[in-house]
């Protein structure tokens, strides 16, 4: 576990596991209110295939960001990410991402595609088509902000939970530990993220799906409708993509039903 120093602004909170191995590279990017330890029990069996990179994305974790709030958008992220991949001397590596961390994988593999082998993409979207979406949704995660700095964050996070997209999770019975985990966030840095990094601050990427050359694999569960409709949706533009539907969970596939996500992981990855 270290820190990446960008800038006298910015430090990036990351781990690199099995850091001597001549292993390939997974860098596995959380989603909203997450952070590294959010694949802690994945990393024994991933970590047999792969040296995995764990980052504490900006306003999560032990990652610090001072002053400009550029730093929390998602290409002020995509430059640090491939800054500290150039720091690691990793010139190729294997892309993981959930959710807002998917729609950041999404972002670094059309902009950045020469440092990425295969992408894996987890209940990810490429961003809401029109001007018109995106306007209505940045006005919701702006609310949402305000709440974050301004009411209890416990009620922030029950509220959070109780929308239709984590119904699956919710009934899961680790639920609870994600809850306390997403507790030990800070509040004040949320709001930046999600102002900065939200759905509706994200440019869509829909237009430039169909230049995507790299092997991607969309993963979504099959209780999470609206994602599954998105991701069949994102295969029709790319012949370079498959899709997986994992049974028995939603939104949240690797805690839901982490078996099936490792196989998925692996399957796509290990053995292509």
């Amino acid at each position: 576990m270290s820190y990446y120093e960008f800038n006298s602004s910015v430090q990036i909170y990351y781990k690199l596991t099995e850091e001597n191995s001549n292993l390939p590279v997974l860098l596995l990017l959380h989603g909203f209110m997450g952070n590294c330890n959010d694949f802690i029990d994945c990393i024994p069996q991933l970590s047999q295939f792969f040296r995995c990179l764990l980052i504490d994305l900006p306003g999560h974790g032990k990652t610090h960001i001072l002053g400009n709030e550029s730093y929390y958008t998602i290409s002020g992220t995509a430059t640090i990410l491939v800054s500290l991949l150039n720091y690691l001397k990793l010139s190729k590596v294997n892309l993981f991402g959930y959710s807002m961390g998917g729609r950041l994988a999404c972002y670094l593999m059309l902009h950045s595609p020469q440092y990425f082998e295969r992408v894996i993409l987890e209940s990810a979207s490429p961003g809401l088509r029109t001007k018109r979406a995106r306007s209505q949704r940045l006005q919701i995660d702006f609310n949402r902000a305000q709440q974050l700095e301004n009411q209890d964050f416990q009620q922030f996070l029950t509220n959070w939970y109780n929308q239709p997209l984590f119904y699956t999770l919710k009934q899961h019975s680790k639920f609870n530990m994600v809850f306390n985990r997403r507790l030990q966030n800070d509040s004040q840095q949320l709001a930046k993220s999600l102002r900065n990094m939200g759905l509706g601050s994200q440019p869509s990427l829909w237009n430039q799906f169909p230049n995507n050359q790299i092997p991607t694999l969309l993963v979504v569960g099959e209780l999470d409708g609206k994602f599954v409709k998105i991701n069949q949706e994102i295969l029709s533009l790319s012949s370079h993509t498959k899709l997986q539907i994992i049974p028995n969970c939603g939104h949240n596939i690797h805690v839901e039903n982490v078996e099936s996500w490792l196989q998925a992981i692996l399957a796509f990855i290990v053995t292509k």
